[in-house]
């Protein structure tokens, strides 16, 4: 990637800076956008806003700034975008210090301000290479999540029509599925997971394939048909139902018929069962089997001290003794079959042996 430092003045960053939700953030005379789609919307709070400009005025170094360059030769601001808009604004006389507008300030004060450096780095690259560098810009302050970095590299119309699907508050994709996703759609938490999910985790690759098409679509769609997917075959909600992986469970079991009711009662009883101690990880484990997933609580120290010396050290598999640091507790009866975990069904074996059992 090439990256070159640039010394622009605050007057010329200024210059013909506009403000409106038709045309955008955008100063440099136009040539500069300085809130991308990708960036945040917020600003900062007056404190911080007047300590940029406490900082200009008094001539301290103001921190490095990031521009990209695009091909058209037109800028979008990577990093600094706050304090573009904090002095911009005072510039175009949006809001004073201390009771002094711009206008107010001597011909002296104005000329500081305007012609005061920035150091900006101009940045050239391929996408990857600008997802590269956002990040790495990015890792101090308030940081991205990795979505709004992806966000960063793949504008365009499909980004701008998923936004609308999926970034908003109260926006479709959160109203149809905040009681079984995670995360906030401002953070771009329920863009990720949808793309996660029709993606198979391979988000960068999906947005690189789809990023100039007319609309998101196929993703909305997609997205639709998983959570629909849930409802149909978990019809009662419980609330452990919210964050899990559903589109994994959707992409290995969509084409199969499930029992509706069987699954219900097997998820009841797990719910009563105090050995579950993972309550989410039950949905996984009624469709994949997988015990893992429920974290079946294990034994106490106390239980397994006393198995050990009833057994005075010796391997309940294998025959021969170890001392109490070399062994480890089993159920005697298997969780699956019915045992529990309780001090009448502890034994403890050597580390191969339960190794061994475990792995049947």
């Amino acid at each position: 990637m090439k990256v070159e430092l640039h010394e622009i003045t605050v007057g010329e960053v200024a210059a013909d800076y506009i403000d409106n939700a038709e045309e955008g953030v955008l100063g440099y005379s136009g040539r500069l956008n300085i809130r991308p789609k990708y960036q945040r919307e917020f600003v900062y709070d007056e404190k911080k806003r007047n300590a940029v400009m406490d900082t200009i005025c008094k001539g301290f170094p103001l921190n490095v700034m990031y521009w990209a360059v695009n091909e058209d030769g037109s800028y979008e601001v990577l990093d600094g975008q706050q304090r573009t808009v904090s002095f911009c604004q005072y510039v175009t006389g949006e809001y004073s210090i201390n009771d002094r507008f711009f206008h107010n300030l001597t011909r002296t004060e104005q000329e500081e301000i305007t012609k005061y450096k920035l150091m900006i780095y101009f940045c050239e690259g391929n996408d990857l290479e600008k997802l590269n560098w956002f990040q790495t810009i990015n890792i101090a302050g308030e940081t991205h999540t990795e979505q709004e970095l992806r966000n960063a590299v793949y504008t365009g119309p499909w980004l701008s029509d998923a936004k609308l699907k999926f970034s908003k508050s109260n926006c479709a994709a959160y109203l149809l599925s905040k009681d079984y996703v995670s995360g906030s759609p401002i953070r771009q938490e329920i863009l990720e997971t949808a793309l996660d999910w029709i993606s198979n985790d391979d988000i960068l690759d999906y947005m690189s394939i789809h990023q100039h098409d007319p609309n998101a679509n196929e993703l909305w769609l997609y997205f639709q048909e998983v959570i629909h997917w849930v409802e149909l075959t978990f019809p009662k909600y419980r609330k452990e139902m919210k964050g899990v992986q559903w589109g994994e469970l959707h992409r290995q079991f969509k084409g199969q018929l499930f029992d509706t009711q069987k699954l219900e009662r097997q998820i009841q009883n797990l719910m009563m069962d105090d050995d579950v101690s993972n309550k989410k990880g039950i949905y996984t484990y009624v469709l994949t089997g997988e015990e893992k997933k429920l974290n079946i609580r294990a034994f106490t120290e106390s239980q397994k001290r006393a198995a050990y010396e009833r057994q005075s050290g010796i391997c309940k598999n294998c025959g021969k003794t170890f001392e109490y640091e070399d062994m480890e507790a089993d159920h005697i009866t298997p969780w699956h079959e019915g045992g529990k975990t309780g001090a009448e069904n502890c034994q403890m074996l050597c580390r191969e042996c339960n190794r061994r059992k475990s792995g049947k």
